[in-house]
């Protein structure tokens, strides 16, 4: 995990996100009391488990992106889930313990990354015999390796002496070879035979077809899985590519074989384990309604599936045993018709960290669109420029388009920043279907050109209600 104060994850997430300032500094706090938690006394540390956080506020305000923007910060294994997809054990779904596997799954993605770094040198250096090898296959005389017998019944020592092979005419064919295959690997690392073909014989495994998903038994569905892989034949096939392709065939290759499993599994489970964060969005669709029954039977079950998982447990994957117990849990919903006290009280205790998002402004709106270092003026101006069409957007442009945005999400769903992108995409429909015929010309959209693109649906309200 980066070394980053709360100061400065919270710098990092304002490059992205506008406002939202007590969401940023809750994560920012529960992130560095992760990198505290790995450095106090050991006796200590088991006594301290991760303070975990519940956001509560409205869809598109930043609960999704705030958790997304901190999984690049951190360096962390990180998995966002939703929690609709999870149902009660013995319903047809997944199980709760699944979001585990998948986070051991990225942990083990991490940690071949940073081992791949370590051999990388090594296999550089191996491909590089093997390319030779490929393009000056090694010379076998039959003098080499055959056995000679001299007659011992023969009193005739020049005809036993005739059978003896020519050592010295072996001996120059192995140094002009050796000659050759330096000659080869200097070419080979000069990049003369990147475009020369040679023959590369590459193995997958068999894919074992699965009938079906067995409700909530997603554990012994992967172990059957992974069990009838090891049983099934390997597939070899041997493919014609260039140099540089096959390169990266062998290199991938190369590393795999130099990577020691064991130690990569048991090192990604110490990592899921001390550093994993997992962040459940739609929490709050999990709380039955009172009303209702038949498609909500699940969902206070899947409460009470949950609530291990988040107090800490044992998790079974296909490479070890994981401890739940200082895994970061960062839940979200809008809580539109459910309020967080809705949830089970013992969930809702391991949640203590609340944080509520605000509504958007329309001067939310007005940065979102300019100040973000991804924003989307900056995304639409980098999308025409492919076509040699320069797009400039002028501050009342800028402020009219906020003003469409924060009025449509007053009069009908409030969907905050999303509703950008949508009147983005009407606005710009035109000159996106046009661009590719008007290279060289510059485009300015001022407060006259988004009116006239939008006033028309913005006006009518059968209209705004389907298209914007």
């Amino acid at each position: 995990m980066k070394d980053l104060t709360p100061r400065q994850i919270v710098s990092e997430l304002d490059k992205h996100i506008v406002g939202q300032l007590d969401a940023k500094r809750a994560v920012a706090i529960a992130v560095r009391n992760r990198w505290r938690h790995q450095r106090v006394d050991e006796n200590m540390r088991n006594e301290i488990g991760p303070k975990n956080i519940l956001m509560i506020g409205p869809t598109g305000v930043g609960k999704t992106e705030i958790a997304r923007r901190l999984a690049v910060l951190t360096d962390a294994p990180f998995i966002k889930v939703e929690a609709t997809k999870y149902t009660e054990v013995g319903y047809y779904g997944r199980d709760v313990e699944s979001m585990v596997r998948e986070l051991v799954e990225h942990a083990i993605g991490i940690v071949r990354k940073i081992e791949r770094e370590n051999v990388i040198e090594e296999a550089k250096s191996r491909v590089t015999e093997q390319l030779v090898d490929l393009l000056l296959p090694d010379i076998t005389p039959k003098s080499r390796n055959s056995s000679y017998e001299i007659s011992r019944d023969s009193n005739n020592d020049s005809d036993s002496a005739s059978k003896l092979p020519d050592f010295n005419e072996q001996s120059n064919a192995e140094a002009k070879h050796r000659r050759n295959r330096e000659k080869i690997k200097a070419m080979l690392l000069d990049g003369q035979l990147e475009e020369r073909t040679v023959s590369v014989t590459s193995e997958s495994k068999g894919t074992p077809v699965m009938m079906g998903m067995i409700p909530g038994m997603d554990s012994i569905e992967s172990d059957l899985g992974e069990m009838l892989e090891r049983f099934m034949p390997k597939n070899k096939s041997r493919r014609e590519l260039t140099v540089r392709e096959a390169r990266e065939v062998l290199l991938e290759q190369e590393c795999d074989n130099l990577i020691n499993k064991d130690k990569l599994h048991a090192q990604a489970i110490e990592l899921a384990e001390t550093t994993g964060i997992i962040f459940i969005d739609e929490i709050d669709k999990i709380v039955a309604g009172e009303k209702n029954s038949g498609v909500d039977v699940s969902r206070q079950g899947v409460q009470r599936d949950l609530l291990p998982i988040v107090e800490g447990t044992t998790v079974q994957t296909k490479y070890g045993y994981v401890k739940t117990d200082y895994v970061l849990f960062i839940a979200a919903g809008a809580f539109h018709r459910a309020k967080p006290s809705d949830l089970m009280p013992e969930l809702q205790g391991r949640f203590p960290i609340r944080v509520e998002l605000t509504d958007l402004s329309k001067d939310d709106f007005v940065r979102i669109l300019t100040e973000p270092s991804g924003s989307l003026t900056k995304q639409y101006a980098a999308l025409m420029e492919t076509e040699k069409v320069t797009l400039n957007f002028e501050k009342e442009a800028i402020n009219e388009l906020a003003n469409y945005a924060f009025e449509i999400n007053q009069r009908s769903q409030n969907i905050g920043a999303r509703r950008l992108y949508t009147i983005m995409e009407k606005m710009l429909d035109e000159l996106s279907f046009e661009a590719s015929e008007k290279p060289g010309t510059t485009v300015v959209v001022n407060a006259d050109y988004v009116r006239e693109r939008l006033d028309t649906v913005a006006g009518d309200e059968d209209l705004r209600k389907f298209i914007l």
